[in-house]
């Protein structure tokens, strides 16, 4: 799709299509649909950051909200390369001496009243943060330098950005910091809800494994350990690969994912070991 913009002709991105869906944890849910809502014509969405250990869902969780909604969503992959034409507009040279501007997926997201999923948010420097400034605050929108346009947010437009609580990442500049909220920390689950979404996840899985895995889980997060539910999806789906020919089964060869999967070091968290 192109749309035109003060004369410059913008190529559409396409939306992400995901086969996720939300289990558990139906709080934080709410939370983030909240922050959202418009309750007065005078008033603003926020834009809130979800904020967790990686693999405990905080981009499902976005996604699933957004679909909740009934809009179309679009991922942006934060990295420390994420340069502010990433962000925005990127030129594109097309024939002889021609540039075709292409919009990022925040910008059409932008465009089409969609929700804009930042992920790994705070991987990303502070000057690709600062091209966002005028977007988080009650101005809502951006300027693009490279087509020289200033784009302006659909009323529907909503963003959030998620954020692992790792070493690797890069602290919020205080006034974006401020912009990003409210805050939404997403933990790991309860047990039950655990075992959901390892069946959600792997509906032809063996109950015996799952069960299996859901207790190792458990026991590394009472340990505080960082394996989630996205590990414990790769120990089950390994350990069922490993089972189908017949050669192995029972606790050796789920021993044997878990190491494949996640070292020798998590066997410490193997129930009844």
């Amino acid at each position: 799709m192109i749309v035109d913009i003060d004369g410059v002709s913008l190529h559409l991105a396409h939306p992400d299509e995901l086969p996720v869906t939300w289990v558990g944890q139906e709080e934080v849910m709410r939370q983030l649909l909240a922050a959202w809502l418009v309750v007065d014509p005078l008033d603003l969405p926020m834009n809130p950051r979800l904020l967790g250990k990686p693999g405990v869902g905080k981009t499902t969780l976005a996604y699933a909200a957004a679909k909740r909604l009934g809009r179309e969503v679009y991922i942006l992959q934060a990295t420390v390369d994420t340069r502010p034409e990433d962000l925005l507009i990127t030129p594109v040279i097309e024939g002889m001496s021609q540039l075709r501007y292409v919009a990022s997926p925040l910008v059409t997201a932008m465009l089409r009243g969609g929700v804009l999923i930042l992920d790994e948010g705070n991987r990303m420097s502070e000057k690709s943060w600062a091209s966002l400034a005028p977007l988080l605050d009650n101005r809502r929108y951006v300027e693009s330098i490279v087509a020289g346009i200033k784009i302006k947010a659909h009323p529907l437009f909503r963003i959030v950005a998620t954020m692992n609580d790792d070493a690797s990442t890069f602290d919020l500049p205080e006034y974006i910091h401020s912009r990003l909220q409210p805050q939404i920390l997403i933990d790991f689950p309860e047990r039950f809800e655990e075992l959901a979404i390892l069946k959600e996840n792997l509906p032809f899985g063996d109950d015996q494994i799952l069960n299996y895995v859901t207790d190792f889980l458990q026991h590394a997060h009472a340990a505080e350990e960082r394996y989630s539910a996205r590990d414990g999806i790769n120990i089950a789906r390994f350990a069922m690969k490993l089972a189908f020919d017949g050669a192995r089964s029972g606790p050796e060869l789920l021993r044997t994912a878990i190491i494949q999967t996640l070292g020798e070091e998590a066997l410490r968290y193997v129930p009844g070991r």
